[in-house]
């Protein structure tokens, strides 16, 4: 792992990159990247502007989450819902994602970063569906961080996949005349998108919104929120070093009290 010095090289004032604890660095992290038409806005730019410029606050987060030792990093690119945005926004994002993917896919490879996408890739255009599937294939095998890029992605939809399959092979069971599996939050959990990624210790939610949006709704159980006003584009390690200072200030009590 590599020293707090070179994760954090110039940090701002008031801010002690010394205070993080490399040994409680939560395994899981997830982000929720909003603000990215705001500060297109704010310049007079069109909404795609600013999800190329989120672009940069992505490949910080990845390195900086890397250096620090984070395991899974799962990042909300795309919802189910967004297909309702304008078309060209729409399609110029799949175009951005097919290209982006391509073009960082040698460098994430050479940090031994896994790639891997959850949600209904079949949905996706076939640029776009390919590029992901490329990284796949390239990096499945690395045992570095995981990156786990939610596109076309819908919680509610995972949950009703899941207990579809469950029913699915229920009745399969019942039909050859043998019992079904008994469903508990373990088993149920394996029929996720997210199956054998460890739920998130910390979501990091981007431009002051106070909301899920559909994201990971079975995962998010326990996990600790991090709200920030500050716009994705303008997202930097010292940003996620807030979150994971703010993060390792709080008790963890998963229902229990302190005893």
């Amino acid at each position: 792992m590599k020293e707090l010095s070179y994760i954090y090289p110039d940090p701002p004032e008031g801010l002690d990159p010394a205070q993080l604890d490399l040994a409680r660095i939560p395994e899981h992290v997830a982000l929720i990247m909003d603000g990215n038409g705001r500060w297109a806005k704010i310049r007079g730019k069109q909404r795609l502007f600013g999800h190329k410029a989120g672009i940069e606050a992505v490949r910080e987060s990845i390195r900086m989450a890397s250096d620090v030792g984070i395991r899974y990093l799962t990042i909300y690119s795309f919802s189910s819902e967004n297909w309702k945005r304008p078309l060209d926004e729409v399609s110029g994002l799949m175009n951005l994602f097919a290209v982006t993917m391509l073009a960082e896919l040698d460098g994430l490879h050479e940090e031994h970063v896994r790639v891997m996408t959850i949600g209904d890739a079949s949905g996706l255009p076939q640029k776009t569906r390919d590029a992901f599937q490329k990284a796949w294939e390239k990096t499945k095998d690395n045992d570095g961080m995981t990156l786990v890029i939610a596109v076309n992605y819908g919680s509610r939809a995972e949950i009703l996949h899941a207990a579809q399959a469950y029913a699915d092979a229920a009745v399969k069971a019942v039909q050859a005349g043998e019992k079904p599996d008994p469903l508990d939050e373990e088993s149920f959990s394996r029929l996720l998108y997210t199956a054998d990624i460890p739920d998130p210790d910390l979501l990091i939610r981007t431009s002051g919104e106070m909301r899920i949006s559909n994201f990971l709704l079975w995962q998010l159980a326990y996990t600790e929120f991090y709200c920030t006003p500050v716009l994705w584009p303008d997202f930097d390690r010292y940003e996620f070093l807030r979150a994971l200072l703010d993060y390792q200030g709080r008790n963890r009590r998963y229902g229990g009290v302190n005893s």
